[in-house]
């Protein structure tokens, strides 16, 4: 992987085909995933050669069919990870690797969070009814009044 490049768009007919328009039908390297169901099969499909997968939430279903033969013939590693069975302790150290891999790359601007929306506080019911739609891309950003 040449550099870090993040890339949010919504699962539809042509999400597919749009990733492999960006990056010229190479396909990307890795895809976190939140969905789960509804978009195993377009996520392995945009994969490139020796992509990872890596599953971290079921908001759309924990099932869906996998196509084999594509993760033989393009190599790609299918995994998944969530926070919530693990001790303190391991809590703790994915934290602090974290803060030493990941802040870094935050501060210079490799790596950008994509921020769908802001609301002031005040506000955190339409935030809160804007994240239960799931009509969003991105997170959404409560931001408080000055002291």
């Amino acid at each position: 992987m040449t550099g870090v490049q993040t890339c949010a768009l919504p699962i539809s007919e042509e999400f597919a085909a749009r990733v492999l328009e960006l990056t010229d039908g190479r396909g990307v390297d890795v895809i976190l995933d939140m969905v789960g169901g509804a978009y195993l099969q377009q996520n392995l499909s945009i994969l490139a050669l020796e992509g990872h997968l890596v599953e971290i939430a079921i908001m759309n279903g924990d099932s869906g069919v996998v196509d084999l033969r594509r993760i033989l013939m393009k190599r790609l590693t299918l995994t998944g990870s969530t926070l919530r069975p693990r001790t303190v302790r391991e809590k703790g150290a994915i934290a602090e690797a974290l803060r030493r891999e990941v802040w870094p790359l935050l501060d210079v601007g490799r790596v950008r969070p994509v921020i769908a929306q802001t609301f002031p506080l005040s506000h955190a019911a339409d935030a809160h009814r804007l994240m239960e739609s799931s009509a969003h891309i991105g997170k959404l950003v409560l931001v408080t009044p000055p002291a």
